[in-house]
């Protein structure tokens, strides 16, 4: 009986997975859209680092990183996707957001795979803000190539977003709650 529960079970779980990933991916669409800018600098606040981490957290690490494959893969296309602010479709990549974007399924992914570590608020709590570190860190990659200069990159992309995503971390670590431990991680 064992058996048949669970081949029964799996492809719930296969629809599931595969609804989580379309839906973190419209969620990412939408909380884009909710974008802040900064004089300062071309980048602006928005509540995509919270989502990237939350998809990983509750999807696990491969299913989270496809959900941000599937939102960057639209948003390529052409489809209104990314933040109302900047170049449409897959020239994004290449201007002063693309670092970030780009670093968004390693990012769930590694948020994912340390939560499965230690499912503890305070081991989510690290491990979103560990996938947000790889969002910063691509960002300011690609801000340090386009401006020439690490020193600037920092100032622009990683100094005025640094505590607020560490907030979102927090707060997506929250929302993520903590699995009961007969309830499988979808990876």
């Amino acid at each position: 009986m064992n058996t048949l529960s669970t081949s029964v079970r799996q492809p719930r779980d296969a629809r599931l997975t595969i609804a989580g990933i379309a839906g973190f991916s419209i969620a990412l669409a939408l909380a884009s859209q909710v974008a802040i800018p900064l004089p300062f600098t071309p980048v602006p606040i928005t509540l995509q680092p919270l989502v990237v981490v939350l998809a990983g957290l509750m999807l696990g690490p491969a299913a989270g990183a496809a959900s941000m494959v599937l939102y960057l893969a639209a948003g390529a296309a052409g489809l209104p996707v990314f933040t109302p602010f900047g170049a449409p479709g897959i020239a994004r990549f290449f201007g002063p957001t693309g670092g970030y974007l780009i670093a968004y399924p390693a990012a769930a992914f590694v948020a994912g795979a340390l939560a499965r570590r230690e499912p503890s608020l305070l081991g989510r709590w690290l491990a979103a803000t560990a996938g947000v570190a790889v969002i910063l860190i691509g960002g300011v990659a690609e801000l340090a190539i386009l401006n020439l200069s690490l020193t600037r990159a920092l100032a622009i992309g990683l100094t005025p977003f640094a505590l607020l995503d560490v907030v979102k971390a927090f707060v997506a670590a929250l929302v993520a709650g903590r699995r009961p431990p007969n309830v499988p991680v979808q990876s």
